[in-house]
Protein backbone atom coordinates (compact mmCIF):
# COMPACT_ATOMS: atom_id res chain seq x y z
CA UNK A 1 0.00 0.00 0.00
CA UNK A 2 2.54 2.48 1.21
CA UNK A 3 4.28 2.06 -2.57
CA UNK A 4 0.48 2.17 -4.47
CA UNK A 5 0.81 5.38 -5.61
CA UNK A 6 4.73 5.14 -7.08
CA UNK A 7 4.60 1.50 -8.47
CA UNK A 8 1.39 2.17 -10.53
CA UNK A 9 -1.50 0.30 -11.28
CA UNK A 10 0.25 -2.45 -13.41
CA UNK A 11 3.30 -2.52 -10.52
CA UNK A 12 0.44 -3.65 -8.30
CA UNK A 13 -0.99 -5.62 -10.86
CA UNK A 14 2.39 -7.27 -10.83
CA UNK A 15 3.53 -6.93 -7.28
CA UNK A 16 0.12 -8.58 -5.83
CA UNK A 17 -0.23 -11.32 -8.65
CA UNK A 18 2.95 -12.60 -7.09
CA UNK A 19 1.55 -13.00 -3.69
CA UNK A 20 -1.27 -15.17 -4.44
CA UNK A 21 -1.60 -19.14 -5.28
CA UNK A 22 -3.77 -18.21 -8.41
CA UNK A 23 -3.98 -21.92 -9.67
CA UNK A 24 -5.69 -22.73 -6.62
CA UNK A 25 -7.86 -20.15 -6.10
CA UNK A 26 -8.97 -20.77 -9.81
CA UNK A 27 -9.63 -24.53 -9.06
CA UNK A 28 -11.40 -23.57 -6.10
CA UNK A 29 -13.75 -20.56 -7.51
CA UNK A 30 -14.41 -22.82 -10.49
CA UNK A 31 -15.68 -25.91 -7.96
CA UNK A 32 -16.57 -29.16 -9.94
CA UNK A 33 -17.07 -27.71 -13.43
CA UNK A 34 -12.99 -27.85 -12.80
CA UNK A 35 -12.78 -31.86 -12.95
CA UNK A 36 -14.06 -32.01 -16.56
CA UNK A 37 -11.95 -29.62 -18.21
CA UNK A 38 -9.22 -30.14 -20.50
CA UNK A 39 -5.83 -29.01 -19.30
CA UNK A 40 -5.80 -26.04 -21.84
CA UNK A 41 -9.19 -24.52 -20.64
CA UNK A 42 -7.39 -24.78 -16.83
CA UNK A 43 -4.83 -23.17 -17.63
CA UNK A 44 -6.72 -20.61 -19.76
CA UNK A 45 -9.15 -19.83 -16.61
CA UNK A 46 -6.22 -19.67 -14.10
CA UNK A 47 -4.56 -17.03 -16.85
CA UNK A 48 -7.77 -15.17 -17.04
CA UNK A 49 -8.62 -15.67 -13.20
CA UNK A 50 -4.98 -14.21 -12.03
CA UNK A 51 -5.09 -10.86 -14.20
CA UNK A 52 -9.19 -10.68 -12.52
CA UNK A 53 -7.79 -10.84 -9.08
CA UNK A 54 -4.79 -9.23 -9.99
CA UNK A 55 -6.90 -6.23 -11.09
CA UNK A 56 -9.14 -5.83 -7.93
CA UNK A 57 -6.12 -6.01 -5.59
CA UNK A 58 -4.17 -3.24 -7.43
CA UNK A 59 -7.39 -1.69 -7.32
CA UNK A 60 -7.93 -1.60 -3.70
CA UNK A 61 -4.83 -1.15 -2.68
CA UNK A 62 -4.08 2.08 -5.23
CA UNK A 63 -2.60 4.65 -2.43
CA UNK A 64 -1.10 5.06 1.16
CA UNK A 65 -3.50 7.05 3.38
CA UNK A 66 -1.71 6.00 6.74
CA UNK A 67 -3.03 2.59 7.02
CA UNK A 68 -1.22 -0.13 8.99
CA UNK A 69 -1.82 -3.94 8.68
CA UNK A 70 -1.59 -5.86 12.24
CA UNK A 71 -1.08 -9.91 12.64
CA UNK A 72 -3.23 -10.75 15.37
CA UNK A 73 -3.30 -14.67 15.69
CA UNK A 74 -3.58 -17.67 13.98
CA UNK A 75 -6.86 -20.28 13.96
CA UNK A 76 -6.21 -24.23 12.41
CA UNK A 77 -8.63 -24.42 9.50
CA UNK A 78 -9.45 -27.70 8.00
CA UNK A 79 -7.10 -26.65 4.79
CA UNK A 80 -3.86 -25.15 7.20
CA UNK A 81 -4.05 -22.37 8.83
CA UNK A 82 -5.98 -19.14 9.08
CA UNK A 83 -3.42 -15.66 10.16
CA UNK A 84 -5.78 -13.43 10.92
CA UNK A 85 -5.19 -9.75 10.44
CA UNK A 86 -6.39 -6.31 10.30
CA UNK A 87 -5.93 -2.96 8.84
CA UNK A 88 -6.18 -0.08 10.63
CA UNK A 89 -7.49 3.13 8.76
CA UNK A 90 -5.85 6.25 9.13
CA UNK A 91 -8.61 7.26 11.09
CA UNK A 92 -8.17 3.91 13.87
CA UNK A 93 -11.23 1.94 12.54
CA UNK A 94 -10.00 -1.75 11.87
CA UNK A 95 -11.11 -3.90 8.81
CA UNK A 96 -10.04 -7.89 9.56
CA UNK A 97 -8.83 -9.51 6.78
CA UNK A 98 -7.88 -12.69 7.40
CA UNK A 99 -5.95 -15.04 4.77
CA UNK A 100 -5.27 -18.69 4.30
CA UNK A 101 -1.69 -19.23 2.85
CA UNK A 102 -0.37 -22.13 1.47
CA UNK A 103 3.44 -23.40 1.04
CA UNK A 104 3.40 -23.46 -2.79
CA UNK A 105 7.22 -24.80 -4.07
CA UNK A 106 9.53 -22.52 -1.82
CA UNK A 107 6.98 -19.95 -1.26
CA UNK A 108 3.97 -19.25 0.85
CA UNK A 109 1.12 -17.85 -1.37
CA UNK A 110 -2.71 -16.51 -0.53
CA UNK A 111 -5.07 -19.25 -1.37
CA UNK A 112 -8.04 -17.40 -0.25
CA UNK A 113 -8.56 -14.20 1.89
CA UNK A 114 -11.62 -13.55 4.26
CA UNK A 115 -12.80 -9.93 3.89
CA UNK A 116 -14.45 -8.73 7.27
CA UNK A 117 -12.88 -11.76 9.18
CA UNK A 118 -15.69 -14.61 7.31
CA UNK A 119 -16.22 -12.97 3.53
CA UNK A 120 -14.27 -15.59 1.65
CA UNK A 121 -12.92 -14.26 -1.71
CA UNK A 122 -13.16 -17.66 -3.41
CA UNK A 123 -16.43 -18.42 -2.29
CA UNK A 124 -17.65 -15.42 -3.57
CA UNK A 125 -15.95 -15.70 -6.98
CA UNK A 126 -17.57 -19.32 -6.81
CA UNK A 127 -20.97 -18.16 -6.75
CA UNK A 128 -20.39 -15.51 -9.14
CA UNK A 129 -18.61 -17.93 -11.63
CA UNK A 130 -21.59 -20.55 -11.40
CA UNK A 131 -23.97 -18.38 -13.35
CA UNK A 132 -21.76 -17.40 -15.57
CA UNK A 133 -20.61 -21.20 -16.39
CA UNK A 134 -24.44 -22.24 -16.03
CA UNK A 135 -25.26 -19.63 -19.17
CA UNK A 136 -22.00 -18.91 -21.01
CA UNK A 137 -19.69 -21.85 -20.65
CA UNK A 138 -16.04 -22.15 -19.86
CA UNK A 139 -14.93 -19.60 -22.80
CA UNK A 140 -17.62 -17.15 -21.50
CA UNK A 141 -16.41 -17.17 -18.16
CA UNK A 142 -12.56 -16.68 -19.35
CA UNK A 143 -14.09 -13.52 -21.42
CA UNK A 144 -16.16 -12.26 -18.56
CA UNK A 145 -13.02 -12.62 -16.65
CA UNK A 146 -10.91 -11.10 -19.05
CA UNK A 147 -13.59 -7.83 -19.87
CA UNK A 148 -13.55 -7.31 -15.86
CA UNK A 149 -9.85 -7.33 -15.34
CA UNK A 150 -9.95 -4.90 -18.41
CA UNK A 151 -12.42 -2.39 -17.30
CA UNK A 152 -10.84 -2.27 -13.62
CA UNK A 153 -7.35 -1.72 -15.65
CA UNK A 154 -9.00 1.21 -17.91
CA UNK A 155 -10.80 2.71 -14.58
CA UNK A 156 -7.41 2.79 -12.58
CA UNK A 157 -5.63 4.67 -15.19
CA UNK A 158 -8.19 7.20 -15.53
CA UNK A 159 -8.11 7.77 -11.32
CA UNK A 160 -4.02 8.84 -12.17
Amino acid sequence: MKSGKALGQSGRFTQLGRSFDIAAMARLSIGPTWASLAEAQRQQLSESFGRYMSAIYADRFDSYGGQKLEVTGQQPASSGVIVKSQIIKANGQPVKVNYMPRLSGDDWLIADIHLGGAISEVATRRSEFAAILKTEGVDGLISALNRKAEVLAISAARTL
